[in-house]
């Protein structure tokens, strides 16, 4: 089969801001406790860091990554992991009903994030807390001045500020699972006071308020309206989540989970444009897609665990090839929607439904999912250009027009480089893609990478950690290049 793939350099959607390639690490399961973190661990390092985890995070350079949840953070007292770990209390921790030992807090957390070279985004809770406390963790990170925060954070060893920069108020807050949720009119005026008092203490960070927890809560749309009316001018994004699956073995329809996603985007979007036009602002509120990825692999198991242990195995996922070129075709969308998305953490990054695994005690491995993620993170960095395909479609779900080839173009014009991401969804045939790239001048193939296998379950694992990997494609010749059946490619050039 045959499709085209059109980009003009000259039709630009937005730049990219880096942080559309963020991750996200909880406090739940074993994504801090045997994941980023295991002081017994062969390759710990002076704090207790697995530096084979670390190493790979690195390399994939992780902007950002969000912390310390989640459900987590509706019920956490950041002050618990902070100072003498002698000191420090263990803890039910009442959203994953799990015993937290807060061996890990933001004093450890930020030097992590520095030793992988990423920023954080720290959440507040807005559940069993409030606008105070969330000012006081603001200053105990981030100011400078002779008071009391600040200085309890001198006395801890860190005389410099960890100056945070992106902050989350609260999490997931209209969901009926979170400590303490609450209704909108509640969370809009909690948010909208805590939002005051944060950038009182800092007047450079900016805010993300909760938007629904995902487009099929009852009270989506409303809620966005309830909450921007009210804190429109103290916020900067609104947060989206939002998880996929293939629980029908419908793999068909579960190439097309991106199409859901488009569509969530711009529904929000418009909520945002409506508000800004009914207060009438010349402010715009951008989007913080700050949880997304495939989740269903492990719900049955998790039911399983017992309550009150100390980093349980929980949402442990393990990624089928399928898995791995839906999250290219997601991927692809945040990407064709630059303009609006700004942030975006694919959630979790060790462990808990993540790209990367270990073993306690012994190796990690490198989940099907990890490597359009790691692609994106590496070549995804420049200009979002607007991209035509066309393409073949099939129906599926309850949709009718499925395009087989599902396409993002991005151009770093700093770097002489353009980057073309293409997942083919035709599970039978290879697509011969021509390529039309206008006003980009003589631009050359230097790498063409493609992910693919032929059992489409096919998972990688501690035994057998390469049996998914990207192998070199043919590359683009005469201005065609091609995708074999169900695969991922990343094809770059350079002029």
């Amino acid at each position: 089969m045959k499709a085209k793939i059109s980009a003009n350099k000259n039709k630009t959607i937005s730049q990219i801001d880096k942080r559309l390639y963020s991750s996200f690490i909880e406090h739940l399961g074993r994504a801090v406790y045997h994941g980023i973190y295991e002081p017994e661990h062969a390759t710990a390092d002076d704090m207790g860091f697995r530096q084979d985890v670390m190493k790979v995070i690195k390399e994939m350079e992780i902007p950002m990554v969000r912390y310390p949840g989640g459900n987590f953070v509706s019920g956490y007292h950041w002050e618990d992991g902070t100072g003498d770990k002698a000191k420090r209390p263990h803890r039910m921790e009442l959203a994953w009903s799990s015993v937290e030992t807060n061996e890990v807090g933001i004093d450890e957390f930020q030097e992590w994030a520095k030793r992988v070279d990423t920023e954080i985004m720290m959440a507040v809770n807005l559940g069993t807390r409030g606008p105070e406390e969330a000012g006081q963790v603001v200053e105990y990170c981030n100011a400078v001045t002779d008071t009391y925060y600040a200085n309890m954070r001198r006395e801890n060893g860190f005389d410099k500020p960890f100056a945070i920069h992106t902050w989350c108020l609260g999490n997931e807050m209209d969901g009926p699972w979170q400590i303490c949720h609450k209704t909108a009119t509640e969370y809009a005026r909690t948010a909208c006071e805590a939002a005051k008092i944060m950038k009182w203490v800092d007047d450079s960070i900016e805010l993300v308020a909760c938007g629904s927890s995902h487009q099929n809560m009852p009270t989506f749309g409303e809620w966005e309206e309830t909450v921007l009316r009210e804190a429109y001018e103290h916020i900067d994004y609104l947060s989206m989540h939002e998880y996929y699956g293939n629980p029908d073995d419908d793999t068909a329809k579960y190439l097309s989970c991106s199409m859901d996603m488009e569509d969530f985007i711009k529904k929000v979007g418009a909520i945002c444009d409506k508000i800004k036009e009914e207060k009438k602002s010349d402010k715009d509120i951008y989007l913080s897609f700050d949880e997304w990825n495939i989740w269903f692999h492990s719900a049955e198991q998790d039911k399983k665990q017992e309550k009150w242990q100390i980093a349980p195995p929980l949402l442990e996922d393990i990624y089928t090839m399928e898995d791995a070129l839906a999250v290219g075709c997601l991927l692809n969308t945040l990407i064709r929607n630059a303009d609006r998305v700004k942030i975006a953490c694919l959630a979790q990054l060790v462990n808990v439904i993540a790209p990367i695994m270990t073993a306690n005690g012994g190796d990690m491995w490198l989940q099907t999912i990890f490597y359009p993620f790691m692609y994106a993170c590496r070549y995804g960095r420049g200009t979002s250009v607007e991209v035509n395909v066309e393409s073949e479609t099939y129906a599926a779900g309850e949709r009718d027009a499925i395009p087989y080839v599902d396409s993002s173009v991005v151009y770093n014009e700093e770097r002489g480089e353009l980057t073309v991401f293409a997942v083919n969804r035709n599970m039978d045939e290879q697509m011969d893609v021509s390529l039309n790239l206008e006003e980009f001048g003589q631009f050359k193939c230097v790498e063409h990478m493609v992910l693919n296998h032929d059992d489409m379950k096919a998972t990688n694992s501690l035994e057998h950690p390469d049996n998914v990997v990207p192998h070199k494609g043919s590359g683009a010749a005469e201005g065609v290049v091609t995708l074999e059946p169900h695969s991922y490619n990343m094809i770059r050039f350079y002029n």
